[in-house]
């Protein structure tokens, strides 16, 4: 069995699907690597090292598609809408092809990624149990979001983070402010805090209080009550424009109060919820700044720009998209260590075994003899009793 390493071909993306770290584990199991050249070099992996673990050089982006039984990618075609059409024709039937696809997106790319024949295993379904820990590249990219997107801030900000007493005297702490304590926000509390910021934190879902007081943050409890706040994934559920219109009016002072808002509200396969106001950044001091991590979702922010930085009323509004792409060194690593331990899961003497008994593998697993086979996106697209 040979794993194929094309190199990733979404504008600006800098990292890789695996790393040369992670090949002999994979030589152990039996399969072979195939990397095309150049795929790691953005990444500070350069061909040498992959070839010192093991790993094939191959020149063409097509010779590694035709070599491979299977092919890892970061953004495959369905989160990489810009070029990723182009690797379609180099797939083939029976080819297992694993990556971010962004399953919820779009159903007539999912079908197009379908009529290849390749059994679509899409990584953004990994189910947040403690057995597929391991595998959940998802966590591993928001990790380092929630990561960046304080340093973002704090290198816009006018401001120190932490409290000094100087012979000038004494300054005191920013105030960053965190929408949404999913996986992002709980590295955002934890960074904001390393950096000397008093940080506090939003939820809708009761359970996130805990979580982010052991970080240190002080948890904003708002006098609204959510409707079945997360799912049985541990997901947040959309709620009514009435619970958001309530809940921005009761946000309305805490972000006034805050230096730096780092949003990131995103509700799986929906628009993300517009939280934070123009008039609400109106009222926020002078060279406060908002980091809009669901910028690519349409923003949190009323006034976010996807993939840009704009100023509103002397507020400036970071709308980055890709970030996890900004760190691609540790962001490739991590990924590397996931899908190769889902690699390995689906691996039994040697071959790929795709047995949907068991729950990460029926999870994971979105299209398969030229169908979309996965129950969550059929019924998210109402295909139940459809050919699709």
């Amino acid at each position: 069995m040979i794993v194929g390493i094309p190199k990733e071909s979404f504008p600006g993306e800098r990292r890789v699907a695996l790393v040369p770290a992670v090949i002999p584990s994979l030589l152990k199991t039996g399969f072979e690597v195939v990397v095309e050249s150049g795929a790691g070099a953005a990444a500070g992996y350069p061909d040498a090292e992959y070839v010192g673990k093991g790993g094939k050089i191959l020149r063409e982006r097509a010779e590694v598609f035709k070599a491979a039984d299977v092919v890892l990618q970061v953004l495959c075609y369905g989160s990489n809408d810009i070029t990723g059409k182009a690797d379609l024709p180099l797939l083939r039937s029976g080819q297992v092809l694993i990556g971010f696809l962004r399953p919820l997106g779009s159903v007539e790319t999912v079908q197009e990624i379908a009529s290849t024949g390749v059994a679509a295993f899409s990584i953004e379904l990994m189910p947040r149990t403690t057995r597929a820990q391991s595998m959940d590249a998802l966590s591993s990219m928001a990790t380092i979001c929630g990561y960046k997107a304080v340093l973002l801030a704090a290198d816009r900000l006018p401001r120190l983070f932490p409290m000094l007493t100087t012979a000038a005297g004494t300054i005191t702490p920013a105030r960053v402010f965190i929408i949404g304590a999913g996986v992002v926000g709980l590295q955002a509390i934890a960074t904001a805090r390393r950096l000397g910021a008093v940080t506090s934190a939003y939820d809708m879902r009761p359970a996130a209080k805990e979580q982010v007081q052991s970080l240190g943050g002080r948890f904003v409890e708002l006098p609204v009550e959510a409707q079945d706040a997360q799912d049985a994934r541990g997901y947040a559920r959309a709620q009514d424009e009435s619970f958001y219109r309530r809940q921005r009016e009761l946000l309305s002072r805490v972000v006034a109060e805050s230096d730096v808002v780092i949003s990131a509200a995103v509700i799986p396969g929906k628009k993300a919820p517009l939280l934070v106001t123009g008039d609400m950044v109106e009222k926020m001091a002078p060279g406060s700044v908002i980091v809009d991590v669901a910028a690519e979702r349409g923003g949190n922010c009323e006034l976010t720009q996807p993939g840009q930085i704009v100023v509103k009323h002397d507020v400036t509004i970071i709308g980055y998209i890709n970030m996890a792409s900004t760190v691609p060194y540790h962001a490739s690593q991590m990924y590397a260590r996931n899908v190769a331990a889902f690699l390995n899961h689906l691996t039994k003497d040697r071959q790929i075994h795709i047995d949907t008994q068991d729950e990460i593998t029926r999870e994971t697993l979105l299209t398969q003899s030229g169908k979309i086979v996965n129950a969550r996106v059929r019924e998210f697209f109402a295909l139940d009793g459809k050919k699709a």
